[in-house]
Parts: structure tokens; C-alpha cells; sequence
């Protein structure tokens, strides 16, 4: 039963950190900004929200990885609202997290 625990352990930690999101092609033009940045001369597209697994079983998964997957899933949404920028709305929470998503025409 000890070896079985044991690569249960690994394949938990190998698992936490790999990344499972990829980013869409189209996505890779997205502009993410600061929240505090003043996006007042752009338009508003709508908001976007998304989640990610921020833990494997019993294990907590990289916070700086499932921010990252995070902002790739909204960029990868933002695509489909027809936006070139998305500012997130406040800090990731259980592995889900809120963007307003704006076209602000390359400024």
C-alpha cells in the first residue's frame, strides 16, 4: 500500500504543476492591464468569468500557475466578445476569477 501512497503524492505534485490551458491563437493579441489603469477611453465589451482546479485532491496547485491559467482562459473569451483588452475585476478566489473585457483600438 506504500508505493501505491506514494506515486499517488507524485502524480499530485508532477499533476499541480503542469498547465492544461492553452492559449488560442487570436488570444495572443489580447491586452491585459493593471486593475487601477483607467480604461475610461475604451468600450466596454461585456465581462467574462473563469475558473481553473487551484487544487488536485488534497493539494493546493501553484497560485502563480492558476493566475496564469486564468488569464489565459479570459483572454481566450475575450477573442469571442470581439475585445483587445481585458482588466481583471478583482484577485482569483477558489480558482475562479472576473474580467471586464474592453476594445480600446490598440492605444
Amino acid at each position: 500500500m506504500r508505493p501505491r501512497l506514494l506515486a499517488v503524492l507524485a502524480l499530485a505534485l508532477v499533476a499541480g504543476g503542469c498547465s492544461w490551458v492553452k492559449m488560442d491563437p487570436q488570444a495572443d493579441a489580447i491586452r491585459v492591464v493593471r486593475p487601477e489603469q483607467d480604461l475610461g477611453y475604451c468600450t466596454k465589451r461585456g465581462e467574462i468569468a473563469v475558473s481553473v482546479k487551484d487544487q488536485v485532491g488534497f493539494y493546493d496547485r501553484n497560485a502563480l500557475k492558476v493566475r496564469d491559467e486564468l488569464e489565459i482562459l479570459a483572454r481566450n473569451e475575450a477573442v469571442g466578445l470581439g475585445a483587445d483588452t481585458i482588466q481583471a475585476m478583482g484577485e482569483p478566489v477558489n480558482g475562479e476569477q472576473r474580467f471586464a473585457a474592453f476594445t480600446c483600438g490598440g492605444r
